[in-house]
């Protein structure tokens, strides 16, 4: 980072973050964000999963306060000392998965999560889905409300809802997750490699029809969807040195 610490503040459309928003631009002032150090986002979980999107191609360093409900991936909101705290804290880099989702009508459409991606039923019908992990068969048939494969940084978010195992972000290695597994009644999900690359076969898709879900991106319809890590991309967020990732990961695997 320069000596100069250059500051881009950006915020949900809650009213009290863009408030929060103006009383910090007045502060420390509004650099680019093409040419900004850092990304200040002010929101919830929700609203930092956004702003790393946005910035995909510039990969920005992206420092959350949170102003939303949960705040996992977020830092407490303080006006004061905000550069010293962004200098200070310990940077967590995360790489999202790539889903290429096949619809029914042949159409292929493509996404990135930094949470997880998520196969859901459409319907009240259960879905019907044959898992595949390297080009082998791993589950013939799987009767479910849907399934997941959630990053690490995604571990604690709707994996963790779901029963999933939660991850350290050094773990290199990726939770396949069952939601509402109906048959096979006992399968709980699987670990895997980060270098996995699952593939998600819908059975009886006309009856059962399925969507899928790249963070908040969706394709209805899918006939196969398949997931890999994207190792080319690294993103990173930024956390205050007494709570980094790693404790929060750490202290939320002893929380009742």
């Amino acid at each position: 980072m320069s000596d100069t610490l250059a500051l881009h503040f950006t915020h949900s459309d809650r009213a009290d973050a863009a408030e929060a928003s103006r009383k910090l631009v007045a502060r420390y002032g509004q650099a680019p964000v093409s040419e900004a150090d850092v990304i200040v986002a002010l929101g919830g979980d929700g609203f930092m999963l956004e702003t790393l999107h946005a910035n995909l191609s510039r990969r920005t360093p992206v420092y959350g306060m949170n102003m939303g409900s949960v705040g996992f991936l977020m830092n407490d909101l303080e006006i004061d000392n905000l550069p010293e705290r962004v200098r200070h804290a310990t940077s967590a880099t995360i790489h999202p998965l790539q889903m290429d989702a096949w619809t029914q009508a042949g159409e292929v459409h493509s996404g990135l999560a930094i949470n997880e991606v998520s196969l859901l039923r459409q319907t009240r019908q259960s879905a019907k889905l044959r898992i595949s992990v390297d080009g082998r068969v791993r589950i013939d048939e799987l009767s479910c409300d849907g399934a997941l494969i959630a990053t690490p940084a995604g571990s604690t978010a709707y994996n963790l809802s779901a029963h999933g195992p939660i991850i350290p972000l050094d773990a290199k290695v990726l939770a396949l997750t069952p939601i509402s597994a109906f048959r096979p009644r006992r399968w709980r999900g699987a670990l895997l490699p980060h270098t996995a690359r699952v593939c998600f076969e819908v059975l009886e898709m006309d009856k059962r029809p399925v969507s899928a879900v790249a963070d908040s991106f969706e394709v209805r319809r899918v006939a196969k969807v398949e997931v890999c890590e994207r190792r080319d991309i690294a993103l990173t967020m930024l956390f205050d040195k007494d709570r980094s990732f790693e404790e929060r990961v750490l202290a939320e695997q002893f929380t009742a």
